[in-house]
């Protein structure tokens, strides 16, 4: 899998996850996941299911966090993993080819066996992405890891086979830091669903998209 840059998660967006999901559709903003661990399952999959309606055909890959089997019910693009999910190499073999797999880790402890793992899997499958984080300190999460910072982030993106996505605590302002580290994949939160107008929102994503876009030539 290529680098992409812009990776949003959704948790609770202020404009809906309806109309922020059109928007970023509207904006081609290349990775797009949903994360909420609130609703009840048939809330979540039929909320799922609308969400992807709203992205298909389009270059938005719609991403379900945590949940293989609402993931395979609406047939999203992709599945994103955490550390206390289904272990991925047990999930991975139930995946469309064509579905996109993403692993979370917090440290760099993480971070080395998940590359030492994926390294041993050779020519077989594995994950197509993995986050690392939180860089920053992040209220995003109820019970929040301890931040990274950026030294362990550049350790990482020197060693992994796959692109790494850069998570936690991450805004426009500390944003050269991350990208000083070689960093070309990065994920928001707060940044983007604190979004309160459509037009606040598409401003933020085409600013983002300058800033990754000029990082990267």
């Amino acid at each position: 899998m290529d680098n992409f840059g812009l990776y949003i998660v959704m948790t609770n967006p202020l404009l809906g996850y309806e109309t922020f999901t059109e928007i970023c559709v509207q904006e081609e903003v290349p990775m797009l996941q949903i994360r909420d661990k609130h609703l009840s399952d048939k809330e979540l999959l039929n909320l799922c299911k609308r969400l992807k309606a709203i992205t298909e055909g389009s270059k938005t890959r719609f991403i379900v966090d945590d949940r293989p089997d609402i993931c395979l019910l609406t047939k999203a693009d992709g599945l994103h993993l955490g550390q206390d999910d289904l272990p991925w190499k047990e999930v991975l073999p139930f995946l469309p080819n064509n579905t996109l797999l993403g692993v979370s880790t917090h440290n760099l402890k993480q971070a080395k066996e998940l590359m030492e793992s994926i390294t041993a899997q050779k020519n077989l499958q594995k994950p197509d992405y993995f986050s690392f984080g939180p860089i920053y300190p992040t209220v995003a999460k109820e019970k929040p890891d301890p931040a990274i910072g950026v030294e362990d982030l550049k350790n990482v993106l020197n060693l992994s086979p796959i692109p790494v996505v850069a998570i936690g605590g991450l805004f426009p302002e500390n944003l050269p830091n991350v990208l000083a580290v070689g960093a070309q994949n990065m994920a928001f939160i707060r940044h983007f669903t604190l979004s309160r107008e459509t037009a606040e929102l598409k401003a933020k994503i085409r600013e983002m998209k300058s800033l990754l876009k000029e990082a990267q030539k």
